[in-house]
């Protein structure tokens, strides 16, 4: 019985609106003939009693049909203007507020949707930077590339001539040694550089695992600066006596430490000091190695990171790559790094945090 009588509907509305007012005007049509009242006096009551039904059912229409058009109308303009950030306030459980909650929704589903194509926007401009980025790097990598092929491959052709021409054996081995080493050499720049190439493109993943990294500089600096007779400079050396254990990837930061030693050992002045130290602090582990030598030009100290980088000042001019893997990997594990010139010399650094 009571969903009979109540306003649900815009048309029950209006329909009730329009029995109140058939109803008030019969009331004042009586009260006006009916009532024992001078003609003038009646006339006016008449007149009062039809202006308040002329405001009530203003209101009423206004309240129920005007207003809750005039809000669904702005809602809508807001839309076309996609925005967003005001819903309709319409609560009512009648048409308009049905249609109300329908625009609301249709309205949080326009905003999803355009969050996810600016997003998508965003990303596909990223994707296509990125695109541009390696196609760069691609072309910068097959120059180096060809350039860097020029000259063992020159070699190579060379001694092999002088080796065709040649009737000395010993001249001959010794053409024949040359290009070997050449070989090797290409071979090592090549799969240097395609491990490089791999790290950057996020081809390979780093594989942590937990160990004493005192005792593994231990071990690669003996293998590389204590077991090797031949070595003019003076080695000095500070490690804790302690196990310190930290979390990375064994394999990779054995290359850091590689090209970080073979760096220092081959810039080193002869009869010059060339200093290992592996530092506690705050929780972190510092490793440094510092040769004394020529130094780096101020200019240049950031970009002895980058591929190919070779400074002109240094007595041994390598391939340009060990630092650019050793940034790289520094970097996918967020570690700092760096390098500097102090007291007559270089010194390269990172840090890495303890773990227990």
């Amino acid at each position: 019985m009571k969903e009979q009588f109540s306003f649900r509907t815009v048309r029950k509305k209006i329909v009730m609106i329009s029995k109140i007012a058939g109803i008030i005007l019969m009331i004042s049509y009586l009260i006006s003939t009916r009532l024992p009242l001078e003609a003038d006096i009646s006339f006016l009551l008449w007149i009062t009693l039809v202006t308040l039904l002329v405001i009530m059912i203003d209101f009423l229409l206004g309240r129920f049909i005007s207003d809750p058009i005039s809000e669904i109308c702005e809602m809508a303009h807001r839309a076309a203007r996609l925005d967003f950030s005001l819903p309709c306030q319409i609560t009512s459980k009648d048409e308009f507020g049905e249609l109300a909650a329908n625009l609301n929704k249709m309205s949080e589903n326009l905003q999803d949707t355009l969050e996810k194509l600016e997003k998508a926007n965003l990303q596909l401009e990223k994707d296509v930077q990125q695109e541009r980025k390696l196609l760069r790097e691609r072309k910068e990598l097959t120059d180096h590339l060809s350039h860097e092929m020029k000259t063992p491959i020159g070699v190579i052709r060379a001694y092999a001539e002088g080796i065709q021409d040649e009737t000395d054996e010993e001249k001959r081995q010794k053409y024949s040694e040359i290009i070997i080493s050449e070989t090797e050499r290409m071979g090592t720049l090549i799969t240097t550089l395609l491990d490089l190439s791999a790290l950057e493109n996020g081809a390979v993943s780093l594989m942590p695992e937990r160990f004493d990294f005192v005792e593994f500089v231990e071990t690669i600096a003996g293998r590389l600066l204590i077991d090797m007779p031949e070595t003019d400079f003076e080695l000095q050396y500070k490690l804790p006596e302690n196990k310190v254990f930290v979390y990375t990837d064994k394999q990779r930061m054995e290359q850091v430490l590689n090209n970080f030693i073979v760096n220092a050992k081959k810039n080193v002045s002869p009869k010059g000091i060339l200093c290992l130290s592996l530092v506690e602090q705050n929780n972190m582990l510092h490793f440094s190695i510092y040769n004394e030598g020529v130094s780096i030009p101020p200019e240049n100290l950031s970009k002895v990171w980058k591929k190919f980088y070779r400074d002109r000042s240094a007595k041994y001019s390598g391939s340009g790559l060990g630092l650019a893997i050793v940034a790289q990997i520094l970097s996918m594990q967020n570690l700092e790094y760096g390098a500097e010139n102090i007291s007559g010399g270089v010194r390269f650094f990172f840090s890495i945090p303890i773990t227990k």
